[in-house]
């Protein structure tokens, strides 16, 4: 990033001088749309309404390059609420000019704008990983102090990206800083990415010509946070940009996109910190399976894969997206995906877990899941009858044995005598295994009567040592 100007205000230079008026100067600025009102004819030598407010427009962007920290005790309050009072000016010819902006004035307000956006950001104020939070409760934010002067330059950007021809601003707004910009979606001020997530989301719409770029870039954003440092503040904001590109695709999707599901937005489900982006997260990949439903199968075994095996606040996340999952499912898929999610299923009803119980439970509710578990009874049911019975002698919540209760009789009016069937082989294997038992248990009770018989005949030897 380019470096960032520091210097106070008091030591600013006063505003250029007045350039001269002469013939060819007015017929240039007849000749070009300029802001603001309309050019009127000096007489006399004496300088045009239009000249005298572009003067005073361009000096309130050079004073604006000048940063303050906010943290500094010998920067003034008064200049600091100066410069605020200069921004907002800008904002307001901006929002307000009816003509398009002068070129002579896009590039000092692009550059003003990344003199005070691209700074470095100070180190994370929690240097660990968020792995867990309680329900309902965002992680803690870091609120930047220079935020009254950044929210007016996001603004100002958002403005420029809003009113200005893209292909005017493609010299200014270039794949470098369009990188600045995705760099600082790893503030934590939450307030500052949601400007960014506005500002970036307005850039991919209009600038068509940046879209793939944008894709990558924010792609492996994606893949470094997975793979290296679990560690970036920004992925939920980067979700729901993707979540309205991903709405835009055309059905059949490209390979490309798949890819990225595949590739990107599946291995994402692993994360410690999954909670923090989990809702945006599950709606994109919802967004693939609603467009094309025979992908539902490649998510339901990428999600799977990544199950937690310790962390339950994850394992009630994702037990709610295979819910939302089994209603976008192609039904052709019911018969081969029915056994490994109500496997899956089972084992989370029969957590210790109160929380996972009673959410597995309630699974079975889902009018979708239930048909797609009757798809495929013969292969389910001897599963999940299994953890049912084993959930009503086992499980120590009260609350969980009473939904246990509640979705045995569901199953049972489902299919009565395939319930009965596996009831018996339940039983069948029950008896087994305590016939085992009892004959490994007699196994070693003849193995330690001989041990005993063995010691008592075996007579006690002893070594005779001479003195001599």
């Amino acid at each position: 990033m380019g470096s960032i100007q520091r210097d106070s205000p008091k030591d600013s230079p006063k505003a250029s001088p007045k350039k001269k008026i002469t013939l060819q100067h007015l017929f240039d600025l007849d000749s070009k749309p300029y802001i603001g009102s309309n050019l009127s004819s000096p007489s006399n030598g004496r300088q045009s309404p239009f000249d005298s407010e572009y003067e005073e427009i361009l000096s309130a962007i050079t004073y604006c390059n000048f940063i303050f920290t906010f943290t500094d005790l010998l920067e003034s309050p008064s200049q600091q609420d100066l410069k605020r009072l200069k921004l907002i000016q800008v904002l307001s010819l901006i929002k307000s000019s009816k003509k398009s902006l002068h070129e002579h004035l896009l590039s000092p307000l692009l550059s003003m704008v990344s003199a005070n956006l691209f700074r470095p950001l100070p180190p994370p104020s929690n240097t660990s990983t968020i792995s867990y939070l309680p329900d309902d409760e965002e992680p803690l934010s870091t609120f930047t102090p220079v935020w009254p002067h950044l929210q007016i330059v996001y603004d100002i950007l958002l403005r420029l990206v809003l009113n200005v021809d893209p292909k005017t601003l493609r010299d200014y707004i270039d794949h470098h800083f369009i990188l600045n910009l995705l760099f600082l979606f790893q503030s934590e001020d939450p307030r500052e990415r949601e400007s960014l997530k506005n500002v970036f989301h307005r850039i991919y719409s209009r600038f068509t010509f940046y879209r793939s770029f944008m894709r990558k870039a924010m792609n492996d954003v994606f893949l470094h946070y997975v793979f290296e440092t679990e560690r970036h503040c920004g992925i939920g904001e980067l979700l729901e940009i993707w979540g309205s590109i991903i709405n835009g695709f055309a059905v059949p999707l490209k390979e490309e996109h798949k890819l990225f599901l595949m590739r990107v937005l599946l291995p994402l489900h692993k994360t410690k910190s999954l909670q923090v982006y989990h809702r945006q997260l599950a709606y994109c990949v919802s967004q693939f399976v609603q467009k094309e439903p025979a992908l539902g199968g490649v998510v339901v075994r990428g999600i799977l894969r990544y199950w937690p095996v310790t962390n339950c606040q994850k394992e009630v996340l994702l037990i709610g997206e295979l819910e939302e999952l089994a209603e976008n499912i192609d039904p052709d898929q019911y018969r081969t995906l029915a056994l490994p999610l109500c496997t899956q299923i089972t084992r989370c009803l029969n957590s210790f877990n109160s929380q996972v119980a009673e959410r597995a439970l309630y699974v079975w509710n889902n009018e979708q899941f239930v048909k797609m578990a009757s798809a495929a009874t013969e292969d389910v049911f001897p599963v999940v009858v299994e953890g049912m019975e084993k959930n009503l002698k086992l499980h120590w919540s009260k609350s969980v044995k009473q939904l246990t209760e509640n979705v045995k009789a569901m199953l049972e009016e489902m299919d009565p005598t395939l319930y009965y069937r596996c009831l018996q082989e339940i039983d069948h294997r029950e008896s087994e295994a305590h016939q085992e038992e009892m004959k490994r248990k007699q196994k070693w009770d003849r193995i330690e009567m001989a041990a005993k018989q063995n010691q008592f005949l075996q007579q006690p030897k002893y070594i005779c040592v001479s003195s001599h």
